[in-house]
């Protein structure tokens, strides 16, 4: 049984994390699992969006803390394991928003320290009613640092030092006000929902959604007249595209239009 599921139904692929033993915790295992289709669906143009999802109880309980309890037998105390850990896991996180196709995190349960983060990390979310967020390793000692810079990127930071310092859980409704999630759904619709919204990004001109995504998260990390600069040459290039030619035409003169991607 494989630990991460791949199924793909058209344009949208399915990541589901199967450790359901483990709370989907992220283990070396599924750094690993996660990592490798991450790096295969960079190069699916066939892809146009990405759904991930968790099986069992829980969406993703966050690092694996019994493989990080063993990793402090080494003669360093596990320093290097630990460095190594923290390396790889920011690599899926950066993998993930990197990705030329949106990926919503379909969630449920918990998500919890790492597995808030992966959530955070996603372009977006929808969230099963009874769901509970957290960044709680603070409550066993341990400060969710790594878990933080996806989390301050997503809500207020007077709200993410409250959770961080804290280690108190949010509802799934708690977190569309502060917006970690995009919808809040009843479970049973959960999947039928993610779905829906994968289905219309995949609808979308995917060569214009890959540079939109790509721009998304530059044009954050600059002042406002670069941002302004840059993405004015980002539309000046998609302008130029083909089918955005074609896209256009067919707006302009009221019918679908014949994409050739």
């Amino acid at each position: 049984m494989a630990i991460l599921e791949r199924n793909d139904t058209g344009a949208v692929a399915r990541l589901t994390m199967n450790a359901p033993e483990r709370l989907n915790a992220l283990s070396d295992e599924m750094l690993s699992a996660l990592q490798a289709e991450l790096d295969t669906l960079r190069e699916d143009t066939s892809i146009r969006a990405v759904i991930l999802a968790g099986q069992g109880k829980a969406f993703c309980a966050g690092h694996d803390l019994k493989q990080m309890t063993a990793g402090r037998q080494s003669e360093d105390g596990g320093k290097a394991y630990f460095n190594d850990l923290f390396s790889r896991c920011a690599k899926v996180m950066m993998s993930i928003q990197s990705l030329p196709q949106p990926v919503i995190a379909q969630v449920h349960g918990i998500a919890t320290a790492a597995g808030c983060q992966l959530v955070a990390t996603c372009d977006m979310a929808v969230a099963a009613e009874g769901t509970r967020f957290g960044v709680n390793g603070v409550n066993i000692g341990l400060f969710c640092s790594t878990p933080m810079v996806a989390l301050s990127r997503n809500i207020p930071r007077k709200q993410a030092f409250e959770m961080l310092t804290t280690g108190d859980f949010i509802s799934a409704e708690r977190a569309a006000d502060l917006g970690l999630v995009n919808r809040v759904v009843p479970e049973t619709r959960l999947e039928h929902e993610a779905n829906a919204l994968a289905e219309l990004v995949a609808s979308k001109l995917g060569a214009a959604v890959k540079i939109g995504k790509e721009a998304f998260y530059q044009q954050l990390l600059m002042p406002l007249d670069q941002a302004y600069a840059y993405t004015g040459d980002v539309m000046a290039q998609n302008m130029l595209y083909r089918d955005t030619e074609e896209g256009i035409s067919a707006f302009i003169e009221k019918r679908p239009p014949n994409w050739s991607q």
